[in-house]
């Protein structure tokens, strides 16, 4: 793993992306505070347990820092005219020719508003280092995963998210999950609220809806150019 000098702009950004009412967990909190410093060269402390708890590696990239900041606020504020001026001119959206500032301040103002609850998500899930001039969030993204098929593979987002033998909140707790991968058995039911998943031991049963995000979510992949940061990518599917 590639070295961190300190985690505590992960609550920053965490609590300046969520805004009043959306700030992360007290586990969160009480990791990022507790940290101020590691050694270089070590494993970045998960903010979380669970193999793909939330991690930090690009507080050592030169101007990632304030570019994380400076994303951050705009997100907190729901600026698109600062969080375009983010972005390369040539930003990927999409995977059908979607491209550019010009139509990604159009997504922010226009129907798709709910973009910026994704930001907001995105914020609070680490922050991979992509050698010394990229990053990518969610942290988890830029991980090899091959335990679950990507198209059905999910993010267990939390710590000790019960695995329920029924699609109910009362029903019995088969056992509880920490940050780790599970799949899909039947697709994804948006309306619903439990999923039917099966563990990568292979053990079945329910977990709640909105503690679970696809694999293929959206991420946002930033790089700097001529020492200037910026979102280089910022798509959802494959």
């Amino acid at each position: 793993m590639r070295p961190t000098i300190c985690l505590a702009l992960t609550l920053s950004l965490a609590l300046a992306a969520c805004g009043e009412g959306k700030a992360p967990s007290e586990k969160l909190k009480d990791a990022a505070e507790g940290l101020v410093e590691e050694a270089a060269g070590e494993t970045p402390p998960k903010l979380g347990d669970g193999p793909y708890a939330p991690r930090d590696e690009c507080a050592a990239l030169p101007g990632a820092d304030a570019f994380r900041q400076q994303l951050a606020q705009a997100v907190a504020a729901r600026d698109a005219q600062a969080l375009t001026a983010l972005a390369a001119s040539d930003v990927k959206l999409d995977f059908g020719g979607g491209a550019g500032s010009a139509q990604l301040r159009a997504k922010l103002d226009g129907e798709e508003a709910s973009l910026w609850d994704e930001l907001d998500t995105l914020l609070t899930l680490g922050c991979a280092a992509e050698g010394r001039a990229g990053i990518t969030l969610p942290w988890y993204f830029a991980q090899e995963i091959d335990a679950v098929e990507p198209a059905k593979g999910m993010i267990v987002m939390g710590e000790n998210v019960p695995l329920r033998l029924a699609p109910d909140a009362k029903a019995e707790t088969l056992k509880t999950i920490s940050w780790d991968l599970v799949e899909l058995i039947d697709g994804l039911e948006p309306e619903a609220s439990f999923q039917h998943v099966e563990t990568t031991d292979e053990q079945r049963g329910y977990i709640a809806t909105d503690k679970l995000r696809s694999l293929l979510d959206y991420r946002l992949l930033a790089s700097s150019r001529d020492g200037k940061w910026s979102i280089t990518s910022l798509v959802a599917g494959d």
